[in-house]
């Protein structure tokens, strides 16, 4: 496939995350915060020294220990953390401040001193100018790029800024999409969904890449009781604790949740997560 291929996905994916992003602004009953992620930040947060993370497993595999690593979307450090302690640099590049204090947090808990945090979106202000204070020789993306409407821009400036190739981890749905089957009962309608692994892959071979996957079993997520599933759910359908919505999301979580020994999970969560890995066009062709 060709470009004009490739402007077609991309613009195929920027319709669906416009699509996404109305209904949200169609439903809404709470106002969006400057930072979206500030009342669940603390969820974000690891241990990055873990060992039964198959995903990090399959990241360290990739890793060397001269590299720098730019982790586009770091969060609260769940790979930038472990990963610094790996490689000799990461630079983790995110947009929210309650994340990147949380990283900062996680830094001086474990000591660990060769993360450079920047607060910005990607890709930066000046690309034109090049992408030095970014350039990595690994650029990465976890859970990141389902709601990146110009993502056609968002992977050359990722492709810019690796000596020797991207890495992305997606999942077969966006992360959200465990509350899809909820906005039915608290909105009336289907949730849009976003765009997801198998949509990053067709883009990719359509830009000329030949990516590879390795693909592991996402399991369904636990949670300790029903009030920290309901919080996460309350984000994503935009909804405010004990509205007249919420009421109807409480029974709708009490009838579809799983218990187990080790806690409550919802049926209809679980799936496939993919890392892939690609050499930049390039690169390839130095």
């Amino acid at each position: 496939m060709g470009s004009r291929a490739a402007e077609d996905l991309a613009a195929q994916w920027a319709a669906r995350v416009r699509a996404n992003r109305d209904q949200v602004e169609r439903h809404r009953q709470v106002a969006e915060t400057s930072d979206f992620y500030a009342p669940v930040s603390n969820r974000f947060v690891v241990d990055p020294r873990r060992t039964d993370d198959l995903v990090l497993d399959a990241l360290l595999r990739r890793a060397r220990p001269e590299d720098t690593w730019l982790d586009i979307g770091a969060g609260a450090g769940r790979f930038a953390l472990p990963l610094a302690l790996r490689v000799a640099r990461v630079v983790a590049v995110d947009p929210s401040p309650a994340m990147l204090r949380a990283l900062g947090e996680a830094m001086e808990t474990h000591h660990i001193r060769n993360i450079e945090a920047v607060e910005r979106r990607w890709p930066p202000d000046g690309a034109d100018a090049g992408y030095a204070p970014f350039a990595g020789d690994v650029a990465l993306i976890a859970n990141v790029g389902y709601d990146v409407e110009p993502i056609g821009e968002f992977l050359g400036a990722m492709e810019a800024a690796a000596s020797r190739a991207c890495v992305a981890v997606m999942t077969d749905r966006a992360p959200a999409s465990y509350a899809s089957p909820f906005w039915p009962v608290i909105h009336g309608e289907e949730r849009t969904e976003l765009p997801a692994l198998d949509d990053l892959l067709a883009l990719l071979r359509a830009r000329g890449a030949r990516p590879s996957i390795e693909r592991i079993e996402r399991p369904p997520r636990l949670m300790d009781s029903e009030e920290p599933l309901l919080e996460l759910l309350r984000h994503q359908l935009w909804i405010a604790a004990g509205s007249e919505a919420d009421e109807r999301l409480v029974e709708a979580v009490r009838r579809s949740v799983t218990r187990t020994s080790q806690g409550i999970t919802l049926e209809a969560d679980g799936g496939w997560i993919g890392i892939v890995d690609w050499v930049p066009l390039s690169r390839e062709a130095a």
